[in-house]
Formats: structure tokens, C-alpha cells, sequence
């Protein structure tokens, strides 16, 4: 049976080029990069000078105002309490459709001292500007607003809302980790004041991300330890994960719009092939505005995770919700409530457990698509006959009828 992975804004396939690059690391390096004395560590240290100015160059910012963390959610963490340690109180403007580790600082006991306001979305899950440009206000001292949400596929306007937060005077924080790599980003004069980037989502390995930093902003660190990462990150480096990261944005940057164009004609397909072939869906995100290769919706009378099991055993591997808030070990009551990003764009709550979402990288073709089309219909057929809600539709429809 063939695999068919899609499910990257998760973690998408790993590319060549890292796999490359951190195998020829690993079986002929060796050094601690801080150990600045021999050789070997002042050769680790260049590994990462050179990852550095990868990722850098992918996003167009000076390699020196990039540090690296372990992940996405760590430099949401450091870029949030890492500013307002800085501050004394004021308000902090958040999109609703947030990751949880943005949304969930406010829960913070040790930022008490701030309000944390939300945005709302329309529909399709995009910010107004204006009601951006409305809120901001002489307490407010950071908007938060990431390029493009990983559940519903839509990409904000990040330029206008960076030149509403610069001509403000207000720090702009964007998370970029469902965006990098699949859509052009361009730092360096753009406003943005700090982007969190995440290695697995472009093709790198798991356990590393980074977070820009416009140099007269002034963060603190959150943890406590060495001077590594410019005295915000301390920890000995993931030496081969961060030379992973680099290659793996080399790659993402080579041909990056023609690589983007065709990811959308996929996702353009298999959303075509879905709305056709299956009754009873509605599709969430804005259907131009939005990441390439991303298809999303919910269906009327089948749960999610259904859906999901029954296209696994056919070898087909997708998404129902954040990654993130999936794992029933950790559940709690968040966990069980419907997705907080399906009800900003009034999905009704009964049924947002029948949410699914596609995500498509550089490894899936259009056979793939093809195959997810022809199998679709019948799996949900199959489900809505085991439906209870379903029965009680259909015999409602009779009844009219």
C-alpha cells in the first residue's frame, strides 16, 4: 500500500539537502561550539555561522539579528515574556486564531500586568486592518498576529498590518512557522520587529527553530544558564539539527515561487476533486488568500478523527485541528472543546469535531491528489451510513420531500 503524507504544517518530509548536510556533520564533526579554545569547536561554531546566514537569507534579515531555539513554540515564549520583562504593564493585541503557546500567555501569573485583547477574523479567518489600527491605543506595547494559520490555511495581510504597527510605534511579532518557506517573506524593511520560525514545517529535522529579532528591540531571556544565542538562549546548541534547519532553507529558497505556484495548482485540485465528488462539506480559510497546497473543511455528519483513521488505513495521512492539542496523554478540558480557531469563523460548534485539513510540501504530486479524490467518496459514504445524525437527515429530507 502506498504512503501518502499530508499533513506538513505538522512536520513535512524531510528534505535531501538537510539529510545531506546533517549526515556528512555527524560522521565528521565533532566540537562543542562554545568551546572557542581547539579547532574542533571553533569548526562547530562556524557550522552555525553558516546556518544562521541559511535562514537568514531565506527570509531576507541580517544573520545577526537570528538566534536559534529549540522550536516554534520556545521562541513564541521568548519573544512574548522576553519583551514584556522589559515592560512594566500595557496591553498586548493577539489574533484569536493563535497558537496556543501566544494565546496561552496570557494565563501567565507572572504577566499579570498585562491585558492580553484579541483580534477577530472574519469568516475566512483574516484580520481587518482597520480594526487593528482602532485598537492600538497609547497602552498597547505589542501586537502578535502570525502570517498564516496552519488549521485553516489563511494568510493574513502582514504587510499592511506591519505598517500600521510601525507608523504606531507598536513591536510587531509574527509567527511565520505554517509560512516559511511556501510563501515569500521579506524582513528588512518590512516592520516586523520579531518572526518565529520553525525547522520541521520547511523540511528540516524536529527540535529547532528560530526567532528574528530587530536589533534596537531589547528582549530578556527566559531561561537561565551560558551566553549562547546572544546571551538570550542559553544551552549548548543542536549543532546538527540547526546545520538541518540551514540546508533545508537553502533548499525551501531555491525556485521558491515556482515551487509555491505548483503546490497551489495541487491544492487547487484536490479541492476542486472534493467539492465534486463529496456532499455535506464546507470549506474553511479563504479560498485565494491562503497557503499553498492547503485545503481544509469540516463535514456536516462525520467526525474528524473518523475520517482521519479510516484514509490512514488507506494510506493516506492528514490533519484534524493543531498538531499541538492532539495528544490525548496531555489532554485536558481545552482538549475536548471544539477547535478555538474553527469557531472564530463561525463553524457552528457541533460541528467543528468533523474538521480536516490537507496540507501539502514539495515531496506530494499530482498522483497523490488524484488517489485522495477517487478514495474520499468512498470513505465518507461509508461513515455517513454508520451516521446516526446522517439517518436522521436523510429521513428528514424524505419526509419534505
Amino acid at each position: 500500500m502506498q504512503m501518502i503524507y499530508m499533513d506538513r504544517v505538522a512536520a513535512a518530509a524531510l528534505r535531501p539537502e538537510a539529510i545531506e548536510a546533517m549526515t556528512a556533520f555527524l560522521h565528521d564533526k565533532v566540537g562543542n561550539p562554545s568551546a572557542h579554545i581547539h579547532s574542533a569547536g571553533i569548526a562547530a561554531a562556524d557550522y552555525i555561522e553558516t546556518a544562521r546566514k541559511q535562514v537568514a537569507d531565506l527570509i531576507d534579515a541580517p544573520a545577526d539579528e537570528l538566534i536559534f531555539t529549540s522550536g516554534a513554540t520556545e521562541s513564541n515564549n521568548l519573544a512574548i515574556k522576553g519583551f514584556l520583562a522589559t515592560k512594566t504593564g500595557g496591553e498586548v493585541l493577539v489574533s484569536e486564531v493563535e497558537h496556543y503557546s501566544i494565546l496561552d500567555q496570557s494565563r501567565n501569573p507572572f504577566l499579570a500586568n498585562f491585558k492580553f485583547l484579541p483580534l477577530d477574523v472574519d469568516r475566512h479567518g483574516i484580520i481587518d486592518p482597520d480594526q487593528l489600527k482602532k485598537k492600538i491605543t497609547s497602552e498597547t506595547v505589542l501586537v502578535s498576529i502570525q502570517i498564516a494559520n496552519p488549521e485553516i490555511g489563511t494568510i493574513q495581510p502582514i504587510e499592511k498590518i506591519a505598517e500600521i504597527c510601525l507608523a504606531s510605534g507598536v513591536p510587531f511579532h509574527t509567527d511565520a512557522t505554517a509560512a516559511l518557506g511556501y510563501v515569500p517573506i521579506v524582513i528588512r524593511d518590512s516592520g516586523i520587529s520579531m518572526m518565529t520560525l520553525s525547522s520541521q514545517t520547511i523540511g528540516g529535522p524536529m527540535g529547532v527553530g528560530g526567532l528574528y529579532i530587530d536589533k534596537p528591540l531589547r528582549l530578556r531571556p527566559i531561561f537561565d544558564g551560558g551566553n549562547q544565542e546572544m546571551g538570550l538562549r542559553p544551552g549548548t546548541e543542536n549543532v546538527a539539527g540547526i546545520v538541518g534547519f540551514g540546508a533545508a532553507c537553502r533548499g525551501a529558497g531555491h525556485d521558491l515561487s515556482e515551487k509555491s505556484a505548483r503546490l497551489a495548482s495541487l491544492g487547487k485540485k484536490l479541492w476542486r476533486g472534493l467539492e465534486s465528488g463529496i456532499e455535506h462539506v464546507e470549506f474553511t480559510g479563504h479560498p485565494e488568500q491562503r497557503l499553498p497546497g492547503h485545503v481544509s473543511f469540516w463535514h456536516r455528519f462525520i467526525e474528524g478523527e473518523s475520517l482521519l483513521l479510516h484514509l490512514n488505513m488507506k494510506g493516506v495521512m492528514a490533519a484534524s485541528g493543531s498538531a499541538c492539542s492532539s495528544n490525548l496523554k496531555g489532554a485536558d478540558e481545552r482538549d475536548l472543546r471544539a477547535s478555538h480557531v474553527l469557531t472564530a469563523v463561525d463553524v457552528p460548534e457541533e460541528y467543528c469535531s468533523g474538521s480536516i485539513s490537507f496540507s501539502l510540501d514539495y515531496s506530494n504530486n499530482e498522483h497523490e491528489i488524484e488517489y485522495v479524490i477517487k478514495i474520499m467518496p468512498e470513505i465518507v459514504r461509508r461513515l455517513e451510513a454508520m451516521s446516526p445524525v446522517y439517518e436522521d437527515y436523510v429521513k428528514q429530507r424524505e419526509n419534505r420531500e
